[in-house]
């Protein structure tokens, strides 16, 4: 699809059909249940509509003003008129504030459906803002991100890339490219003449190697940004009847887990995350390890065993005269080891559990910590940069093998493309945007 194309149409829900982008959709952006309640309305028909039915007239009204007036007998309201392209989605947009009742939203979008209005997708008002460029793709994620953050840190990171951050250290990496690849593909041009040189081959490997150490602590900061955003997995791992359903009940607050004197009665992983020092943890409980011929208690040890591979902090637990299971622990997996039902620690009492959450606070800090805001929370935006650095790996073997600028012009390329597709410069599937603006909420 030409770029024109796709300036002009939108995707709907999950479907990768387009559609025109010159019709007009309304759908509450408040959630039901509050005192206010804000329908949305964007698109050529958006200001006409709402005029049809508030109290005041609008083709004048100021852009940005909140007018006072009434829906009818319906409500009274106050409407904002955003004029574009100085809306949140580039078009002429309408805001209705009216109260809560689910009844008066309900009858607000009736009202509006009559006038020539649809009810919008979901992140359908969010995909417009897209694609009139009010923002670029990592942008719009960061929309979805802030809406679903639950704590400081994802917050801090979801204001960050929504204001621009990545896109910046994208683009200032984007430009070097494009310049060296300019020169490379000039001396194609001009590949008569064997000893013309226009890109300095010296000058190539630092900004190549500059490069790679960027887009590679971009692509290594994801681990974080996966601890911060989804919460960091802490599995519980220990023999029958240690204490594990306890100790997970106590960090939880609640009796999520049963604890039983019987062996075994854990055969499934539970899993539930609570946020501890502003770090959210994913706690999970496993079946105990020991070797049994249940075949469905095996199948839970089995999946224990899954689970502390999974997992970035592994508690291991005992108690005296029990112990502790033997796992294959990766250089980057934390081990807290902790002997149970002592006079240091009893997690049926509670006993030691606050030196254990400050323990857990302090690795979740060594696990987040980073000296900037540009961490990478997204598994697209990982693959598209793991991509990137995979092409300059290429570029940089080149330069030292002294591989001719044809094949190197090649690689730089596709390490642009890459790039681009990260924030959307480079889109080539209907798919992958259909994807990701169909996890939005309706009304954003």
């Amino acid at each position: 699809m030409s770029n024109f194309a796709r300036k002009n149409c939108i995707f709907y829900d999950h479907m990768t059909t387009f559609l025109p982008q010159n019709d007009t959709i309304c759908a509450p952006a408040t959630a039901q249940g509050g005192a206010i309640a804000i329908v949305r309305i964007s698109g050529p028909q958006s200001i006409a509509a709402a005029d049809a039915l508030f109290s005041r007239p609008l083709a004048e009204a100021p852009s940005h003003k909140s007018l006072f007036g009434y829906i009818g007998d319906l409500d009274e309201v106050l409407l904002t008129v955003f004029r574009a392209p100085h809306s949140y989605t580039g078009e002429d947009s309408v805001e209705i504030a009216c109260h809560g009742s689910a009844y008066i939203v309900a009858e607000v979008l009736r009202l509006l459906q009559e006038q020539g209005c649809r009810m919008a997708g979901p992140g359908e008002f969010t995909q417009r803002a897209f694609l009139n460029g009010r923002m670029d793709l990592t942008q719009a994620e960061a929309v979805a991100d802030l809406i679903a953050s639950t704590n400081a840190a994802t917050h801090r990171l979801a204001m960050s890339q929504m204001r621009g951050g990545i896109t910046r250290v994208l683009g200032e990496m984007r430009e070097q490219l494009l310049t060296l690849t300019s020169l490379l593909e000039l001396e194609l041009d001009f590949s008569d003449h064997e000893d013309l040189e226009f890109a300095d081959r010296s000058q190539l490997t630092d900004i190549t190697h500059r490069l790679l150490d960027h887009v590679g602590r971009l692509a290594d900061s994801f681990r974080a940004g996966q601890a911060i955003k989804d919460g960091i997995p802490v599995a519980i791992i220990g023999a029958p009847n240690v204490g594990k359903s306890t100790l997970l009940n106590q960090l939880l607050q609640e009796d999520r887990a049963i604890v039983s004197d019987i062996q075994g009665t854990t055969r499934d992983v539970i899993e539930d995350t609570i946020i501890l020092g502003g770090h959210t943890f994913r706690f999970i409980d496993t079946a105990g390890i020991r070797h049994t011929d249940d075949t469905v208690e095996r199948l839970g040890i089995e999946r224990s065993m899954q689970a502390a591979e999974r997992a970035q902090i592994i508690i291991l637990l005992t108690e005296p005269g029990t112990p502790y299971p033997t796992l294959d622990v990766r250089d980057d997996q934390i081990v807290i080891r902790i002997t149970n039902k002592t006079d240091d620690f009893q997690a049926l009492h509670g006993i030691g559990l606050s030196d254990l959450q400050d323990r857990l606070i302090e690795e979740a800090a060594q696990l987040t910590a980073s000296d900037s805001d540009l961490i990478v929370t997204n598994a697209r935006h990982h693959a598209a940069l793991c991509a990137a650095r995979e092409s300059l790996e290429r570029v940089n073997s080149a330069l030292a093998l002294g591989i001719s600028g044809d094949l190197i012009a090649q690689d730089l390329r596709e390490a642009l493309f890459h790039l681009a597709e990260i924030t959307g410069g480079e889109i080539t599937s209907d798919e992958v945007l259909g994807n990701i603006f169909s996890h939005f909420c309706i009304g954003k």
